[in-house]
């Protein structure tokens, strides 16, 4: 129901309680009859908090990854992912907001120390053994949708599986204390179509524009930057590039009373070319093309463990899941080329893909 049709509805609630009284004058009645206030209608209609801890086994970061006694190359870290989430609902729409920090273990390091066999010079850096501090990136998400029904205050766009059509925005950024220093800003503007799944589930696609603005220290002149192809600030630029954006979830209702406690949900994000990785630089500054990039959770399998344990009334308050993470191209890297990031003479340092499990433990407040 839209916040018009909620503050109508409930005018005329308030009406029809006074209906037996309205057909009389004021010198009929024998008291004064005083009209209750209509109640206000909340701002918020759905407000959801909540904490999160989870673990990534195989976790990677480009150009992260260390070279191994048998050779070839380890690009696999382990990170521990602590992460606030807010979702609400109002009248016109909803908004969702992430904030995550992810600590590494010590195959993606933290700056300025340099894992063995990563950078080589003439002097040697990188060459010797190291066992680096993990890094610390954190990286926040927002995505706001303003839908088309309550904008218009119309049914006119739900018509069968297809729930709303809506206005979507959002923006992005993440920093990392590693040698690269990230400060990704990226934003985001399209549409969203909201389908409904059974047992009250959604299905959401969302096609956009998507610009991003970001940092690589190994491009400032005067580091490892190429002479005359080189960034005196570092920074990166990309060309505004399509995106579509996908988000699914399902509670399992179709089991047995007694079983109804999971859930599947997942996601994946398509970021098409955004230019050369070392853009506005061209190929001179030793880049290469980027190429679409896939970040998805195809599949998270929640149990909902208060429910269980407490009952109905507790639901959702504490869960746990499992789920399967792929990201290839990760930020847009080419996995088969970005020479010294993604291959070294033409092997792969196996952390330009992610491919693995991760779960972890819900709390909402």
């Amino acid at each position: 129901m839209s916040y018009r049709n909620q503050v109508i509805a409930a005018a005329l609630l308030s009406f029809a309680t006074l209906a037996p009284a309205s057909f009389a004058s004021a010198a009929d009645l024998p008291y004064k009859v005083k009209a209750k206030p209509v109640p206000d209608v909340p701002f918020f209609l759905v407000i959801d908090n909540r904490v999160t801890y989870s673990y990534i086994f195989q976790g990677t970061d480009p150009g992260a990854f260390s070279t191994k006694p048998t050779g070839g190359f380890d690009g696999k870290t382990a990170k521990s992912v602590y992460s606030f989430t807010h979702f609400d609902v109002w009248a016109y729409g909803t908004n969702f907001f992430g904030i995550n920090m992810f600590k590494s273990d010590h195959n993606d390091p933290a700056g300025p120390c340099t894992n063995a066999g990563v950078i080589t010079n003439p002097v040697g850096f990188g060459n010797t053994p190291a066992s680096c501090a993990g890094a610390t990136e954190f990286f926040g998400l927002i995505r706001s949708t303003f839908g088309w029904n309550e904008l218009f205050n119309t049914k006119a766009f739900t018509m069968g599986p297809l729930h709303n059509i809506s206005f979507e925005v959002g923006a992005e950024g993440e920093t990392e204390n590693s040698y690269l220093a990230p400060n990704k800003r990226a934003f985001e503007a399209g549409l969203q179509f909201a389908f409904d799944l059974p047992y009250k589930g959604y299905f959401n696609v969302a096609p956009l524009a998507y610009k991003e603005i970001n940092h690589n220290a190994f491009l400032q002149c005067g580091g490892f930057g190429v002479p005359g192809a080189c960034s005196v600030d570092g920074g990166t630029n990309f060309n505004v590039t399509w995106a579509v954006e996908i988000n699914y979830y399902m509670d399992l209702n179709f089991l047995p009373p007694e079983m109804q406690y999971f859930a599947i949900s997942g996601r994946a994000g398509f970021y098409g070319p955004k230019g050369n990785q070392n853009q506005p630089l061209g190929l001179a500054s030793g880049g290469t093309p980027t190429k679409t990039e896939i970040n998805s959770e195809p599949i998270r399998l929640t149990f909902d463990a208060s429910k269980a344990i407490w009952g109905a009334k507790y639901s959702q308050f504490v869960t746990t899941w499992v789920a399967y993470r792929y990201w290839q191209n990760k930020f847009g890297l080419d996995h088969n080329a970005a020479p010294g990031v993604c291959t070294v003479n033409g092997v792969s340092t196996n952390s330009c893909t992610e491919s693995t499990l991760y779960a972890g433990v819900t709390v909402k407040f």
